[in-house]
């Protein structure tokens, strides 16, 4: 359970444009890849990323430091577990308008990012294409959502991107010399977007997975409480 705000409106200081220092990159989809990357090296940002999207920028010649060097600790159990690490969400969910924040990552020794790029594991189009059971399963991303809500939340400090179109922008703020409050602002609504319908696509499975299974003596009652969200089922023994 998330601690109650202990800060007044005071403690709080003023951020507008934030220029991008470190940017965490982790992408399914590579489009634009390269050319974001380059920009980001062209302006001395430090690019740190995962698995296939760090040997991609790297094939091309563009440094990058693998998340495993940032978190001490190796990718494990075929990919699952890669970013869910405190100096990976420390880095995303400091709050620099606050002193305490800044002291604290201090101590811990931890850098922060001002750019996270993420796009999620392609769970609907497996699904569309017929993969069945664990292959499906297996594109249930969760890092990726944990990086793009912690970023999203954080949208005063960070900006998260989840929109291959939306690298010109970050291009166009890395010449400016940062984004700005209102730009993170409008990329954190359309992260909370983006992964809301990533959830309600992995609900909607799991509930056709359910009733596909359900037993001869059992009802499945659904219900639509909340439009544009999946159904929510029940089962129930005759």
């Amino acid at each position: 359970m998330a601690q109650a705000n202990q800060y007044s409106a005071a403690d709080y200081q003023h951020r507008d444009r934030i220029a991008i220092k470190r940017a965490l990159l982790s992408v399914s989809d590579k489009t634009g890849l390269l050319d974001l990357a380059k920009a980001l090296n062209e302006h001395q940002v430090e690019i740190v990323s995962t698995g296939s999207t760090a040997s991609t920028i790297r094939d091309a010649g563009i440094p990058v430091t693998d998340v495993s060097a940032v978190t001490g600790f190796q990718e494990a159990l075929d990919g699952r577990v890669k970013t869910l690490h405190p100096n990976i969400h420390a880095g995303l969910l400091a709050d620099l308008r606050l002193t305490n924040h800044q002291e604290q990552l201090r101590d811990l020794g931890v850098e922060p990012f001002e750019l996270v790029v993420v796009n999620l594991y392609p769970f609907a189009k497996t699904v569309a294409n017929g993969a069945k059971g664990d292959a499906v399963v297996e594109q249930i991303d969760v890092g990726g959502p944990a990086m793009v809500r912690g970023s999203a939340k954080n949208f005063a400090n960070v900006a998260v991107v989840v929109d291959p179109t939306k690298y010109s922008e970050i291009v166009a703020a890395l010449i400016a010399g940062g984004t700005t409050l209102n730009q993170r602002r409008e990329l954190a609504t359309e992260a909370f977007s983006h992964t809301a319908k990533y959830d309600a696509a992995v609900a909607s499975w799991f509930v056709s997975e359910v009733e596909s299974r359900a037993l001869p003596n059992q009802t499945i009652e659904t219900s639509h409480k909340n439009p544009g969200f999946p159904q929510t089922i029940e089962l129930k023994h005759r």
